[in-house]
């Protein structure tokens, strides 16, 4: 199948084979008619599988079969929501490359930057708005935006906006919409707060899955790496310097926490940034761009992170600590392995995180494979603590565990660590045996 034979313009098929663009994906070749057509839309498609397209494209078609060629002062014509700053400038970025031929104009507003040119921009009236929800919601309450004209309404990622949180916002923004438009909603995940929401929110939807739920991609290899919480920094270190990566995207839980393991990164000569929901816009801008430019080997990212990183061919994601959603895991892994691309995901786990990846292997249907490295082996002494703000029995808990943040790292100053002087002593090379008996079993 070719994108000539979705119905699609002219000009939008030009704007496709710019980017390269031959065949749709399976996500797009099932959405694009349904949407061209005017119904409303459920699509759920693990992440990767060119999903953004799978609506802008059509949503760009609709709005020029629309008959309203520019937009009035204030008013927006297609509205998209998004849960993240980065998702938001990612689906934006898409509107202006699939839309670069055709006279609609677009803009993307979220916070964390200054509001006043934003105020200017939707004065003059926008045909497609990308928005974050809070973002949105300032410029509503201040007069700049009017919401009663929009035709369409797109949440993607619209599980993720759940649970960050986000769902009197949005109901807030439903509010403001007329009760006659075309919606569509777009998620790697579909939960019962979801399926919920759609309820009242759409009209006899189309249902669209191409991928079986919560699964992550075929062509992402998985692996765990067993080891002692205090030595992880230590091994990534070894992974990332002996096998000499050049770009891996690395998963904390907390801010604190991608601080922390971004400057012993920079310590032990690898060059590292932290990108996370504390951290102004532009400084997480620049650590994405240094990233993608390679300028950086590591990006160390909360999960704020795991939606609206769009980086090509990413090979590697490391989990140098497992979420405390299984389904985050899944999305988290989801940076790799994009547009029919290979990739490589590795989660270093310790002892108190053996119910977490239990609850991850539950969600996915399958036992990732433990690998065990020679001289990192887990201490299988050590009892498990609670994890801090998570929930090691799926549910969180109040108390703070004592003594639980990581040793501290040892000097190291080669680009390839190659872990502590008794490892060394151990066995030299440090080579990976398949060992999870020694792990799973506890």
């Amino acid at each position: 199948m070719s994108f000539d034979s979705l119905g699609l313009r002219a000009e939008l098929i030009t704007a496709v084979s710019k980017k390269g663009y031959t065949e749709p994906t399976s996500i797009q070749a099932q959405s694009i008619p349904l949407i061209l057509e005017g119904r409303d839309l459920m699509g759920g498609a693990q992440t990767g599988t060119g999903k953004t397209a799978s609506f802008t494209l059509p949503v760009l078609q609709r709005l020029m079969e629309s008959g309203d060629a520019k937009p009035k002062a204030g008013k927006v014509r297609a509205l998209v929501l998004t849960p993240t700053r980065e998702l938001a400038a990612q689906v934006a970025e898409s509107v202006r490359d699939y839309g670069q031929h055709l006279p609609l104009s677009s803009f993307v507003i979220f916070g964390g930057v200054n509001i006043n040119p934003q105020k200017q921009k939707l004065r003059k009236g926008v045909d497609i708005l990308v928005a974050t929800p809070g973002r949105l919601l300032d410029h509503v309450s201040q007069n700049t935006v009017d919401l009663s004209s929009v035709e369409i309404l797109v949440l993607d990622e619209a599980d993720r906006m759940l649970d960050m949180g986000f769902i009197r916002d949005i109901r807030k923004v439903l509010a403001l919409l007329p009760q006659q438009k075309q919606t569509l909603l777009f998620s790697a995940t579909f939960s019962n707060e979801i399926k919920k929401l759609t309820s009242s929110l759409l009209h006899n939807p189309a249902l669209v899955e191409v991928a079986k739920e919560n699964s992550a991609s075929e062509l992402i290899s998985q692996v765990v790496h067993p080891v002692d919480k205090k030595r992880k920094r230590e091994l990534l270190s070894f992974l990332i310097g002996s096998n000499d990566w050049k770009q891996v995207l690395v998963f904390t839980r907390t801010k604190h926490g991608a601080n922390k393991l971004s400057e012993q990164l920079n310590k032990d000569g690898i060059t590292a940034a932290a990108i996370h929901g504390n951290k102004s816009q532009g400084a997480r801008t620049k650590a994405l761009a240094n990233f993608k430019s390679n300028d950086i080997r590591v990006l160390v990212a909360t999960d704020i992170a795991a939606r609206g990183l769009d980086i090509d061919q990413l090979p590697h994601v490391v989990n140098f600590e497992l979420p405390n959603v299984p389904e985050d895991y899944v999305h988290r892994i989801g940076r790799t392995g994009r547009a029919g691309s290979e990739g490589e995901a590795m989660s270093l786990v310790c002892v108190d995180e053996l119910k977490l990846l239990k609850g991850i292997e539950r969600l996915i249907k399958t036992d990732i494979k433990k690998v065990t490295f020679e001289g990192y082996e887990p201490d299988l002494s050590i009892k498990p603590e609670p994890i801090q703000n998570g929930h090691n029995n799926q549910r969180p808990r109040k108390s703070t565990p004592k003594n639980h943040s990581p040793a501290k790292p040892k000097t190291n100053t080669g680009a390839k660590p190659n872990g502590s002087t008794r490892a060394k002593k151990r066995n030299t090379q440090n080579k990976p045996t398949n060992r999870p008996d020694n792990f799973g079993n506890r």
